[in-house]
């Protein structure tokens, strides 16, 4: 077992750890560490604890200090740098006419240097406009290419259910979203209502497939024939996975009609679920492009 901290360097991004050494470092203090970009700054998020040997990477680099008064301030002079670097690489990127779309910029901890996150459909040759802004800034220029998932995460919004994007407050690395969870959750699979404000397949999709997955075990499928504990047979005619109620169309007195019953009434040999619903040609054009765009790469922080 090992001593770490876990720390982040911006909203919602992912967590690193560090080596505490003797400093008493609490959730919520800001610490000065050395990463692969050199000097940073970053928020403590998980104080110090013990994790096994295999889930750090190794060497564990120690944290240089917890940060100062004068630290703060430096966080804030290149939070405010940022935003004239953000503008004056908008009017270089029109300057060399250049179909690019620029999401931000950041400056690391020590100034060596200045990155630019931005999206484009394709590669963009953007060699002189380096050349151009290293002129400006007088250090080192990192242009980075992310994906439309990554350029959300980044900006923030509210999402359809009104509240803030998952992606922008808590969810710190992307997970794999399907088509198949939509349907295994009963949703319109209309790509505007399963779709985030990126344009790709709702991450909340993933939050209650666990639970939907193991309640519809227990259900019929629609079109099942059950034996209901009253001696009635019949075939289901529709389910509530939540309340686990299945509706049954029996026959009475040569007579059909639709009762509701507890799954734990039933007796019924599942069949295989059909995961097909109806969707019409172009709706099933636009999932289909949908699942093939959910390989997009990921944004890292360091």
């Amino acid at each position: 077992m090992i001593k770490v901290i876990g720390v982040r360097f911006r909203t919602a991004g992912k967590i690193y750890f560090f080596d505490p050494g003797r400093l008493n470092i609490r959730k919520g203090d800001h610490v000065i560490v050395e990463t692969a970009r050199g000097i940073e700054y970053g928020t403590v998020v998980g104080g110090v604890r013990e994790v096994e040997n295999d889930k750090v990477v190794q060497p564990l680099k120690p944290v240089l200090r917890i940060a100062t008064q004068k630290d703060n301030e430096q966080e804030a002079s290149n939070k405010e740098k940022e935003k004239d670097a953000f503008k004056i690489c908008l009017e270089k990127i029109r300057k060399h006419n250049l179909e690019m779309k620029l999401i931000d910029a950041e400056y690391t901890f020590d100034n060596n240097k200045v990155l630019f996150y931005f999206t484009a459909d394709g590669r963009i040759d953007f060699r002189e406009l380096v050349k151009d802004l290293a002129s400006v800034f007088k250090t080192r220029i990192e242009l980075r290419q992310i994906g439309v998932r990554d350029e959300t995460k980044i900006v923030g919004g509210i999402g359809i259910c009104g509240r803030a994007l998952c992606c922008h407050t808590y969810l710190s690395e992307f997970i794999p979203v399907s088509i198949k969870m939509a349907k295994e959750q009963n949703l319109s699979l209309n790509p505007t209502k399963i779709s985030g404000v990126c344009g790709r397949l709702m991450c909340c999709l993933k939050n209650e497939e666990e639970t939907y997955e193991d309640l519809n075990r227990r259900l019929p499928n629609v079109g099942d024939y059950v034996t209901t504990d009253d001696g009635f047979k019949g075939t289901v005619h529709s389910v509530n996975v939540l309340r686990q109620l299945v509706k049954v169309i029996i026959e009475k007195d040569d007579e059909k009609e639709i009762q509701e019953y507890k799954v734990g009434q039933l007796r019924f040999k599942r069949k295989h679920k059909n995961m097909r619903m109806e969707v019409n040609d172009e709706e099933l054009k636009k999932l289909e492009k949908l699942e093939k765009q959910e390989g997009k790469s990921k944004l890292d922080d360091n």
